[in-house]
């Protein structure tokens, strides 16, 4: 089979993958953000057995890798419990996974919503307090815009990592883009197993992906600069 006719069946199988890399993508940021805080406001709380809960997750995952954590979230059930507890197929694979990175990244963010947090000065709590602000109130209308600005260059990486990072996936046979990719190396559609140039075009997704969220988040820095 001639490279013009590997061309678009390639093309169709890595499409198809990296729309489920895209959906692994969206659903993590969709459920890590919003974690991330809670698990900020517990590590940051003043009641300590919450806090000290909250900071041994934080380490136990930061501290381990999302390999590992992915095949725990996976396998674990119904070896251990004997229950299915993700389904069955693909779609079981992606909820597993889905999973295992939303809790990886937010236990991420919450760390850089916590530095962000500590970065502000304490007198704008004191200034809300003295103006008769609850304190729930200078975090939401004084203190989280501000962090807003300070967390975008350190979230910005984190969640360009995570594009990359969608790729170990593919350890529970999720089928993203690199696991099409890699498809045509041990037995790909059309008999066409044994081609590597695949596996290197997947490359060119992530440096497209990355490249378009690089410049969105440069755009968000500008807007913010009013914070300067």
């Amino acid at each position: 089979m001639t490279f013009a006719e590997q061309f678009p069946i390639v093309i169709k199988a890595l499409n198809t993958g990296f729309l489920q890399t895209l959906k692994l993508f969206g659903v993590t940021l969709l459920g890590a953000i919003p974690l991330g805080l809670l698990i900020c406001l517990g590590t940051t709380s003043k009641f300590k057995p919450l806090r000290a809960i909250m900071k041994t997750i934080v380490w136990i995952i930061r501290g381990t890798p999302l390999m590992i954590q992915l095949l725990i979230v996976y396998y674990f059930p119904g070896l251990v419990f004997d229950v299915v507890l993700w389904g069955q197929g693909e779609k079981g694979r992606f909820v597993a996974a889905a999973v295992a990175f939303i809790i990886n990244y937010a236990c991420y963010f919450s760390e850089i919503y916590r530095g962000g947090i500590i970065g502000i000065s304490e007198g704008q709590t004191e200034a809300g307090l003295v103006l008769g602000m609850t304190k729930g109130q200078i975090f939401f209308k004084v203190k989280l815009l501000q962090m807003i600005k300070r967390i975008v260059p350190p979230m910005s990486n984190e969640i360009i990592t995570l594009v990359k990072d969608t790729s170990l996936a593919r350890i529970i046979a999720l089928q993203e883009v690199v696991w099409a990719g890699q498809d045509f190396l041990k037995g790909g559609p059309a008999g066409m197993a044994g081609i590597i140039w695949p596996m290197f075009f997947t490359g060119i997704y992530y440096l497209i992906f990355s490249g378009v969220l690089t410049i969105l988040f440069g755009l968000l820095e500008k807007k913010l600069n009013f914070f300067k």
